[in-house]
């Protein structure tokens, strides 16, 4: 906090300007600027992204490049464009971090907005980060808070003005930084975009965990990733009619019935169908997963949605064996699914972003924007859901809540993006096509804040195989349905079944 305010100081008596780039570089408490490049226009210019998934695109606008370190383990990456519209924009970061992501950045930079990123705390090169008790918590939160304060003085500084307004925009583990932001850190950014949140992943990750483990030990009955097509295949055929229109896509899964012993392998039949301990691993997949006693721990899988078949992803790896048994050589087969949530839950408190207490993030007049799409695999719909409905529970209901935080489910898409719906809208990751908050739900969020303007409705796009379409996709409790060849963002009760969202409207 001490170097945060130092760099302030600084600001107020030696700022510089936006053409003296270099004059960011040094130390200042904890905060240490290690390099300060102006990048001119016309160039092209990409980072070195060969260690992220987060891979750039060419950025064309001059720009300052500020690369530097917070208490010496948190990386972080600022870029300042000549061109300034006032706004700071944070990218958030998912999965077990450790890269930067470019992506965002490059994607928003030549639209004007300072955009900032870091790496959580640790580096993708370091195995077992999450034996260190620090980088544990920075991963959970501080990283990214640090990060913000960092960037907002480092921009006044070199803008020799303050931050008018600040921005965050993340997916999947990013989707959970902007939720620990709303929910731990509520000044630092006047309006988040959380996608894909996953608001409890220890139990998320014990889901995935188990069932990947089970897949090992029974692997006549493990799952290929033809088996999840051919169930997710036939479901959308059992319930894409529902919304009026046949397109391969199943607006509202609340509204799907399908009866999963059909795929069962008739006698004499070996393609096209699911044997018995396939189709019994379906059933147990997407069914509630039980704790060793038989109790529910979660509410199951909606119908289409597909796993991810293979074994546990590294970043499970890293939460049992270093996290919780601080053990590199744990043995994964020694898996409980309470004892282990119990530690994890322990050891990382802020893993979870559930809390339902905002009300600063709300009193400060800040917005929230949720998506979630319905058919994810890895951080599922429901407990997205639920979180919304806990939100509105604890928050004055649902009318209440909506003018501050909404929810935008989004039908067909996957994981932050991708599967056969609209995956496109101006969210993290998403190539923006203008600054029309139409159809594009970061500005849709700049309008909200700045001019009071609720998003009702967000126009997504589909760009695949050379075809394209759009689609709303509409804030919850409403729902896409085609009405005389328009597409219509409706009340839909079936939303308001769900257990979890049955509030006063």
């Amino acid at each position: 906090m001490a170097a945060l305010l130092s760099l302030l100081a600084a600001a107020a008596v030696a700022s510089a300007s936006p053409g003296d780039c270099s004059a960011l570089e040094g130390a200042s408490g904890d905060v240490v600027v290690e390099k300060a490049t102006a990048i001119p226009a016309g160039v092209a210019f990409r980072p070195d992204d060969k260690t992220t998934f987060y891979k750039s695109v060419p950025v064309d606008s001059p720009f300052c490049r500020v690369e530097g370190r917070i208490e010496g383990t948190i990386g972080f990456e600022l870029w300042l464009p000549m061109a300034w519209n006032g706004r700071l924009l944070g990218a958030g970061v998912g999965g077990d971090a450790g890269v930067f992501n470019y992506l965002d950045m490059s994607l928003r930079v030549a639209q004007g907005f300072a955009t900032v990123t870091t790496d959580s705390g640790h580096k993708v090169t370091e195995a077992h980060w999450m034996r260190v008790p620090k980088a544990r918590t920075d991963y959970e939160h501080r990283a990214v808070h640090l990060t913000a304060q960092a960037a907002k003085a480092l921009a006044a500084r070199f803008y020799a003005r303050p931050v008018e307004r600040s921005y965050f925009t993340g997916c999947s583990g990013g989707g959970r930084q902007a939720l620990k932001e709303m929910q731990v850190h509520p000044l630092d950014y006047d309006g988040v975009i959380a996608g894909a949140p996953g608001p409890n992943m220890p139990l998320q990750s014990v889901r995935m965990m188990w069932f990947a483990l089970e897949a090992q030990r029974k692997p006549a009955a493990a799952l290929s990733d033809a088996d999840w097509s051919l169930y997710e295949n036939a479901v959308t055929r059992a319930c894409d009619p529902l919304d009026g229109k046949v397109n391969g896509i199943i607006t509202n899964p609340l509204q799907c019935r399908f009866r999963t012993a059909t795929l069962l392998c008739k006698p004499g039949q070996a393609e096209g169908c699911l044997t018995a301990p396939k189709l019994a691993m379906l059933k147990a997949v997407i069914a509630p997963l039980r704790d060793e006693r038989g109790r529910a721990m979660d509410r199951g899988l909606f119908p289409a949605v597909r796993t991810r078949p293979g074994p546990p992803s590294p970043l499970l790896r890293a939460m049992w064996a270093d996290a919780a048994h601080d053990d590199p050589e744990w043995d994964a087969l020694t898996f409980s699914r309470t004892g282990d949530l119990a530690t994890i839950n322990r050891v990382m408190p802020q893993l979870r972003a559930d809390s339902t207490a905002i009300s600063p993030f709300l009193a400060a007049g800040h917005r929230a924007i949720i998506y979630q799409g319905w058919q994810d695999p890895s951080t599922n719909a429901g407990p997205t859901l639920e979180y919304y409905g806990a939100l509105a529970r604890d928050n004055g209901g649902l009318a209440k809540l909506s003018e501050a935080v909404r929810l935008f489910m989004v039908p067909g898409m996957y994981h932050c993006r991708g599967g056969p719906g609209a995956d496109t809208f101006g969210a993290s990751g998403h190539a923006p096509i203008s600054e029309d908050p139409a159809s594009d739900m970061l500005w849709a969020l700049i309008r909200w804040v700045e001019k009071g303007i609720a998003p009702p409705r967000i126009e997504a796009r589909k760009i695949a195989d050379g075809t394209s379409f759009t689609r709303p996709i509409c804030a919850f409790p409403a729902s896409a349905r085609l009405e005389r060849g328009e597409w219509t963002c409706r009340h839909d009760p079936a939303l308001l079944a769900w257990p979890s969202a049955r509030l006063k409207r």
